[in-house]
């Protein structure tokens, strides 16, 4: 049975889109069956694998609104092994109508339980916000993967969002829990990059990943190219870093 693991933040610019695109491509690298889906209506995740949305016929909105099948939402990707279920701008609106649906708080998880079984990993990449469909993605995963960025204001927002996190597990899915702290953006010649690194291990201990993905120039210019870093550079650092992750992930399931 597949893993579903949502990558989540409300607070913007942490590095959440490009930690979805590069875990999902180097967990394909790594012979698993990974599906992405792109649950911000940005539709970065979907641009940042190659998906022209303007050219998609059926997206994820389609699925949430409409009752469309999810299957016919699957697109391959240029990675074997990596599928994607592309956004749409429409999404932006799709909470609002979300509204009226019987138990609206778990759209997402009816979805994916056909298709869980044919994947090893589902990752989300949610929106930037705490609204219903970050909790119908929270809702529908089995743990939830916390991007950090090393900088001043990093630790502002993660209360309100381990808050949203346990008021979910209380009355939504009590199986769903913090699959680890990621530090992002991390450049180890500052020491406030160093502070904010030791106050979230000091903070939350053995949650917190191992691995650190570095800034890297090769890492923010590929999605541009319409490529995870893995296809644009593969020697890169942010290529090493995300390679990491995807293995320390995978180590820590196979032992379970």
């Amino acid at each position: 049975m597949g893993r579903i693991i949502a990558i989540a933040n409300q607070k913007g610019g942490v590095g959440k889109t490009t930690t979805a695109i590069n875990l999902a491509a180097s967990m394909a690298t790594l012979e698993q069956k990974v599906l992405l889906i792109d649950a911000d209506p940005q539709a970065n995740a979907s641009s940042g694998l190659g998906v022209d949305v303007a050219q998609v016929d059926c997206t994820f909105y389609n699925c949430i609104i409409d009752g469309a099948d999810i299957r016919e939402a699957i697109y391959t990707t240029d990675i074997d092994g990596l599928d994607i279920i592309p956004s749409h701008i429409d999404l932006v609106g799709a909470e609002i109508e979300m509204l009226q649906l019987k138990n609206r708080e778990k759209v997402i998880k009816n979805l994916l339980e056909p298709i869980k079984g044919e994947y090893d990993y589902i990752l989300i990449d949610c929106s930037p916000s705490l609204g219903l469909i970050t909790v119908n993605s929270l809702t529908a995963a089995d743990s939830v993967i916390i991007p950090v960025q090393c900088e001043y204001f990093a630790l502002e927002g993660i209360s309100k969002l381990l808050n949203t996190i346990r008021i979910i597990k209380q009355s939504l899915n009590p199986q769903l829990e913090v699959e680890g702290f990621l530090l992002t953006m991390y450049d180890s010649r500052l020491r406030l990059a160093n502070q904010i690194y030791d106050e979230v291990k000091r903070h939350f201990q053995e949650l917190v990943f191992k691995t650190v993905i570095a800034r890297n120039v090769r890492l923010s210019e590929a999605p541009s190219h319409g490529l995870p870093n893995i296809l644009y550079d593969a020697d890169s650092t942010g290529t090493k870093n995300h390679i990491s992750l995807a293995k320390e992930i995978i180590d820590k399931h196979k032992a379970k």
